[in-house]
């Protein structure tokens, strides 16, 4: 009998399969190209870092990560960022499958640990985040008086979002992704403050009660 041969079919981002605005069906009158192909999604995951190498076109290599456990964040309102453990994701907005997944792409909300934000805040301002009532951490002799006036003077100029230290109690933060690390291999983010935050905890409420 005749043989079937299954031809695997590529992923092509041409548009003539589509119909057009009128709703009429197109004519296709070429076949796929290079220059239309995609590939798989990553579906980074959280674990050991793990990235594969990609040729693409003109020669050029992308860093596909398959898995990354850590990222470089930065908090906006203190002009610093900081490498941290990623601990969890706790948002999607275009995907909810991709959160109880644990899958890393940009724009999804993720949990970081506090920890290095909170020793940075420590040394600069001389206050510890995440207690009952902030700590000044005041060590008499320690400091010299020229450290202690500029620590109070920093104090003095000190303004926090209380959404933001109210999460170092329990030392972790919410953050969101802005690198893509399918393309570069690099989870890198920003801290969620003001009303982003306060979008983002809203959207997360809805979720919960559906």
């Amino acid at each position: 009998g005749p043989i079937l041969v299954v031809d695997a079919m590529g992923i092509s981002r041409d548009s003539r399969h589509k119909r057009r605005a009128t709703g009429g069906r197109r004519k296709v009158h070429k076949k796929k190209r290079k220059y239309e192909l995609g590939r798989p999604p990553a579906m980074t995951k959280i674990g050991p870092k793990r990235i594969h190498a990609v040729r693409v076109r003109g020669g050029n290599l992308k860093q596909r990560a398959m898995r990354l456990e850590t990222g470089n964040f930065s908090w906006g309102s203190e002009a610093i960022a900081r490498k941290t453990r990623i601990i969890e994701v706790v948002y999607n907005a275009s995907n909810p499958n991709y959160v109880p997944t644990n899958v890393l792409v940009k724009g999804c909300v993720v949990r970081i640990d506090a920890n290095p934000f909170q020793d940075w805040y420590h040394s600069y301002y001389g206050v510890t985040l995440g207690k009952a009532k902030p700590e000044t951490g005041e060590e008499p002799g320690k400091k010299s008086d020229h450290v202690q006036r500029t620590l109070q003077t920093r104090k003095n100029n000190q303004i926090i979002d209380p959404s933001v230290a109210e999460q170092f109690k329990a030392g972790s933060l919410l953050a969101i992704l802005s690198s893509r690390p399918g393309q570069s291999g690099r989870a890198d983010g920003y801290i969620l403050e003001g009303e982003e935050l306060i979008f983002y905890k809203r959207k997360m409420q809805k979720r919960k009660k559906k």
